[in-house]
């Protein structure tokens, strides 16, 4: 006797169903065609495009990934969409669907990232290192010019796609899976994890709307579905789910002591990947690039430190540009500057220009060295003295960085 009514059977769903099942395949991407003209018909117009994208690409280039698509789909077209939507761009001009963009069509996103990171790719691994006490100073950078210093990394979750190619259903079990580690870690780390819609100020953090950039790639896709906010007791660190990556832990601090936020995000961070290797979702690695996620920009480290300055005369020096060059940082716009602090100056943000060549202490002891020389710099500048003595040597950065990386090798 039944003690549940047995499936109802159609007549013709019956007699049908064999054709039926056979007209759909296993995986429907394998029967994906789509109606386009050849590599030279679809070509895009590169006349005028400022980003890595566009300076990297040609039509031989094009040519060779024209015909590639991924497991998860993402064709070629996907990856250098954001670069032809926004030409005007200085940025990287392109993002992976998924981690398998990186192997798919290595050849266009080896020559972005070397032009991006000015950074030679070959056979040897990217090593890490996140022992924090290898850091040298950035607990005295609290000067008058120093207003605050953040520590970011960046994580992509094994399989999912990135956030510009996963679906609703990638989004909410990602989700659910940090908020599985989040609840196990909470007696090492107390926290608690916001939905976008409970997340308000009294936390001390503000979600912006989606930035056009995150609409065109498709990472804003059915905003605010899918993504969270963790955020710490003290309030000082950050964890944000499938709002920008898959994971971006920050570390914020109001004071110069980059030393500090860079200890946070040491310590969180082998406990994060412990915990996902457990529920058997590792981070997404792709030797020798190291770890990679949704932006060649991130590659490598995936690790941002900046630190927060008030300047006024350096921002206006002819040597600037050489400088950073030299020094391997970037200087932009803080994201909220002051209207204009006392004496004319204005907030920017100085960071490491690439995230991948060097291990995490070494980025991080590229920040805290060249702060302080921008400083010196300013202070001299503001005196009305010259800074000519100051400027750093290309031969004498690049001996420095030889040097770091060959006494790893003798370490390990």
């Amino acid at each position: 006797m039944w003690k549940i009514k047995p499936p109802v059977v159609f007549p013709m769903e019956a007699r049908y169903r064999t054709i039926l099942e056979n007209l759909v395949p296993p995986d429907p991407m394998s029967r994906f065609h789509l109606i386009r003209g050849s590599a030279k018909e679809e070509f895009p117009d590169l006349r005028g495009n400022g980003t890595c994208m566009g300076r990297v690409l040609d039509y031989n280039l094009y040519q060779r990934q024209f015909t590639r698509c991924t497991e998860g789909g993402v064709i070629f077209d996907d990856v250098i969409r954001l670069g032809l939507e926004e030409p005007a761009s200085q940025s990287v001009g392109c993002v992976a669907g998924d981690a398998q963009c990186y192997v798919m069509f290595c050849d266009f996103f080896d020559r972005v990232i070397e032009r991006y990171h000015d950074y030679k790719i070959n056979n040897d691994s990217v090593q890490s290192d996140l022992n924090h006490d290898n850091l040298k100073g950035g607990d005295d950078l609290d000067s008058p010019y120093v207003t605050g210093s953040e520590v970011s990394v960046v994580r992509g979750v094994e399989p999912f796609s990135f956030p510009s190619h996963c679906s609703r259903g990638e989004r909410r079990e990602l989700l659910s899976l940090a908020t599985r580690v989040l609840q196990e870690l909470s007696d090492e780390v107390p926290g608690r994890l916001y939905s976008i819609e409970e997340l308000t100020q009294h936390q001390g953090v503000t979600v912006s709307a989606p930035s056009s950039t995150q609409m065109r790639t498709g990472v804003a896709r059915d905003w605010p579905d899918g993504r969270a906010v963790w955020v710490s007791g003290f309030g000082d660190l950050v964890i944000w789910v499938n709002v920008e990556d898959h994971l971006k832990l920050v570390s914020t601090r109001k004071d110069g002591n980059l030393a500090a936020a860079f200890r946070t995000v040491c310590v969180l961070l082998p406990k994060l990947e412990r915990a996902y290797r457990a529920l058997r979702h590792a981070f997404w690695v792709k030797p020798p690039l190291g770890w990679v996620t949704s932006s060649p920009a991130d590659v490598g480290t995936g690790l941002r430190a900046s630190v927060t300055l008030t300047l006024r005369h350096l921002p206006q020096h002819r040597l600037l540009l050489d400088i950073l060059a030299r020094l391997r940082l970037r200087l932009e716009p803080a994201e909220f500057p002051a209207a204009v602090v006392a004496g004319g100056g204005a907030s920017y943000r100085v960071s490491n220009a690439a995230t991948i060549g060097l291990n995490e202490v070494s980025l991080t002891q590229l920040v805290v060295d060249g702060v302080k020389l921008l400083v010196a710099m300013e202070t001299r500048l503001e005196g009305g003295a010259g800074i000519g003595d100051l400027v750093p040597a290309q031969k004498i950065v690049l001996e420095e960085q030889a040097n770091r990386r060959y006494m790893k090798i003798l370490m390990n």
